[in-house]
């Protein structure tokens, strides 16, 4: 892909015209998918609107741990480190280092009630069952999970009587799940990891 193709479709997807506004859970879903196309591609300008978008998120730590697991110290993929892998491929062009400095300085301009990330870790093959949360009727739910490193996380929710809800089980890093409960109730998600090794990963829900 040519750069200026690169560029129009990036700005294409991180702000499409007349759109409704995504959603935090959304949002953070669309940059990590746009920041590692960028980095498979190593195209800058792909990265660089995956940190813009990024940068509208402000992302709230929840309390919530998968069965049996402990607390995990890290933190979702941030808008800095998307910059600074943008930055070491735009090396010696002035114009997109010029861009990149643009974004950086740029007020941050988060949503005022972003995602809830939890933090959870697992081995390669590992897979985490959470504590029963509860979504309310009528509403959109979202549930997303992302990992910084390369490896394949599957996601599922069930409702309280163990049926499936939804699923991601695509071959990828991130997984996304929505839908509309009919009444208020309970849901269990459920994190897989199926390699090819272990990883942290951002837990997000609206």
């Amino acid at each position: 892909m040519k750069p200026f193709l690169a560029a129009a479709f990036a700005a294409a997807l991180a702000f499409p015209a007349g759109a409704e506004p995504l959603s935090p859970v959304k949002t953070a879903q669309l940059s990590a998918a746009l920041y590692a196309t960028g980095v498979e591609m190593g195209d800058p300008l792909l990265i660089l609107s995956a940190a813009k978008l990024r940068k509208t998120l402000n992302p709230a730590k929840g309390s919530l741990l998968a069965e049996g697991a402990t607390p995990v110290d890290d933190a979702p993929l941030g808008w800095e480190e998307m910059l600074a892998s943008a930055e070491t491929l735009a090396e010696g062009d002035d114009t997109l280092l010029g861009l990149i400095d643009d974004v950086r300085a740029e007020s941050s301009k988060g949503v005022s009630s972003g995602p809830v990330y939890n933090i959870g870790a697992l081995g390669n093959g590992g897979n985490d069952t959470y504590p029963v949360v509860e979504f309310v009727g009528g509403e959109y739910a979202e549930v997303y999970v992302e990992a910084k490193d390369a490896t394949d996380l599957n996601l599922t929710v069930y409702d309280a009587q163990g049926r499936l809800v939804c699923s991601d089980t695509d071959k990828s890093h991130i997984a996304y799940c929505g839908w509309r409960p009919d009444q208020t109730g309970g849901f269990v998600m459920k994190v897989e990891n199926n390699g090819p090794q272990g990883a942290n990963y951002a837990l997000m829900t609206n």
